[in-house]
């Protein structure tokens, strides 16, 4: 099992300068722990379930107050990006941090948000997707850019910048449905799920399963992970007191844009109901391990990606999290080997 750290950056309590600069201690907390492989960023619009609408801005804030820890988007949301641009940028952040760039991809989740980017519905959206990432796949190849499609058209356009990593960093992509995984095999894309164990389990086989119909080595099988909300303190009583109120805000901006437009959406606000469903853990050290390690059992999982800050939760409560999880939670959990299905 391998690590990482994941945030939407939703409002909080705080201003949004006091919120940024919590969050940058905190991941300079994450790098100096030493567990975490990489920190991974959502993109939102328009909506207080996410406060970072460009990442990018961000990460680089990241890349000057770290030295090793690995970090990304998930996602850029390619849909609202000319792609000729978003290469730059992505070069830009992966040489001011050295290497260090997590890509993550994607054409966005929420039809509300991109309707403010222009996008007037899902089917533009992913024609524009899918046009952006040929033009990214053709851009890091070097030498001149040539496209002609339906959104995007290129000629002999010069690509100066290389990125450090070579042909491009690493590719992330959010996945929910299994049949995603024939074009993550081609492209040895990691992935994360936010879906129950059984959901993310259904996913993970098939993921190795069309892996190994690409030909791909079966012990280079990437990143599978899942993002889980965590909240641990001395007690279950503890834990649970403070992580029903930060869920019950975090859900409250999660779903805010759906419900001013009387529109259903599919997240499980009842905070007992996620937390019996593996959405959210929170309790003493013992607890969180215990279901953490069923979970990772059950889902197939080699990733995890902690969430510890959310809702109204202090940067102090936060930091309280991520210590008891490092030192009573990952040691046990990094040994695990989820079962075969």
């Amino acid at each position: 099992m391998k690590f990482g750290a994941f945030d939407h950056m939703d409002q909080g309590e705080l201003g949004l300068g006091d919120q940024y600069e919590e969050r940058l201690r905190l991941i300079e907390a994450y790098e100096k722990s030493g567990w975490f492989h990489a920190f991974h960023l959502a993109e939102h619009h328009g909506s207080p379930i996410g406060l970072a609408p460009s990442p990018a801005i961000f990460l680089a804030s990241i890349a000057q107050r770290t030295t090793t820890l690995r970090f990304g988007p998930m996602v850029f949301c390619l849909a609202g990006y000319h792609p000729y641009r978003l290469y730059e940028e992505i070069c830009m952040l992966d040489h001011i941090s050295g290497g260090r760039l997590e890509l993550g991809i994607g054409r966005g989740a929420s039809p509300i948000e991109l309707s403010f980017l222009g996008i007037a519905d899902l089917e533009t959206a992913n024609a524009m997707y899918a046009e952006s990432f040929d033009v990214l796949m053709r851009a890091f190849e070097g030498g001149q850019l040539n496209f002609a499609g339906a959104h995007y058209t290129f000629d002999k356009v010069p690509i100066v910048m290389r990125p450090v990593q070579e042909p491009h960093p690493p590719f992330w992509y959010g996945i929910s449905s299994p049949d995603t995984t024939v074009w993550a095999a081609k492209h040895r894309v990691n992935l994360l799920t936010g879906l129950k164990a059984a959901g993310a389990r259904a996913i993970h086989d098939r993921y190795q399963a069309e892996w190994a119909k690409a030909g791909n080595d079966p012990h280079e099988f990437p990143f599978f992970g899942s993002n889980k909300h965590i909240v641990i303190a001395d007690t279950d009583a503890e834990a649970l007191a403070l992580a029903r109120p930060a869920y019950e805000m975090y859900t409250e901006n999660t779903g805010l844009l759906w419900k001013q437009r009387n529109i259903p959406q599919a997240w499980v606000a009842d905070f007992d109901t996620a937390l019996a469903g593996g959405l959210i853990f929170a309790g003493s050290p013992r607890t969180v391990r215990d279901t953490l390690a069923k979970f990772i059992e059950e889902s197939g999982i080699n990733y995890l990606a902690a969430r510890v800050a959310f809702g109204n939760l202090t940067f102090e409560q936060s930091m309280q999290s991520l210590e008891l999880l490092t030192s009573k939670v990952f040691p046990d959990l990094a040994e695990l080997t989820p079962a075969a299905s």
